[in-house]
């Protein structure tokens, strides 16, 4: 059976470290996606900081890598004498960001990562996003005939359409999630096909250095 992994990585990162208490080690999770799974490809989208890179979003579905990694040490290296240490900190924060996306490109994983944007809400208040649900939702789409099984690392109810979807033209759907942060109709129309990630812990879990 052919099959396909669909990674959110906002979701399992606030499903992940921030609530779980643990690090994931990307590298056993590929494995154990391969392993348990039959996955071939697994995409990840997430969101990455460009500092004023000049992305071109009708060239790119994905920012380059090796381009921002170049603009981001070529940015501290020119304008660092004149940071404030919280923006040299900040910087090299997601230089290091940068290079943990490369790190999982050589581990297998094909990135769809959106430049972070900054708004205001509501409130007045200024928030930062890459909101990566419509690349998703498209690639699950785009790579429909690639796949038999598709294995979803989220539990957000926006992909329910999608995934109601999938389910309906005779495509396994398997939802690989922190049962707490998943939202409930995810969970219903998962079934016995829910995985809590908390399972998982000490297959993929980052050992302490």
């Amino acid at each position: 059976m052919k099959a396909v992994a669909f990674i959110d990585a906002s979701n399992l990162s606030y499903g992940g470290q921030k609530s779980l208490g643990w690090s994931i080690d990307y590298a056993k999770l590929r494995e154990y996606l391969t392993e348990k799974y039959g996955i071939e490809k697994a995409y990840y989208f997430g969101g990455i900081e460009i500092h004023g890179h000049p992305f071109d979003y009708l060239k790119y579905d994905s920012v380059p890598i090796s381009q921002i990694e170049r603009y981001l040490s070529d940015l501290i290296t020119r304008a660092g004498p004149k940071m404030t240490e919280a923006q040299l900190v900040l910087a090299d924060r997601h230089l290091k960001r940068v290079r943990f996306y490369r790190k999982l490109a050589e581990f297998g994983y094909r990135l769809v990562l959106k430049p972070v944007k900054s708004y205001e809400d509501d409130d007045g208040n200024r928030r930062r996003k890459a909101n990566c649900d419509v690349d998703m939702a498209f690639y699950m789409m785009k790579e429909i005939d690639s796949y038999n099984r598709a294995v979803v690392l989220s539990g957000d109810g926006d992909f329910l359409p999608v995934l109601k979807h999938l389910r309906s033209i005779g495509k396994e759907v398997i939802i690989l999630a922190r049962s707490p942060r998943t939202a409930k109709e995810i969970k219903q129309f998962a079934g016995a096909d829910f995985r809590d990630f908390e399972y998982l812990r000490e297959r993929i879990k980052q050992k302490d250095v």
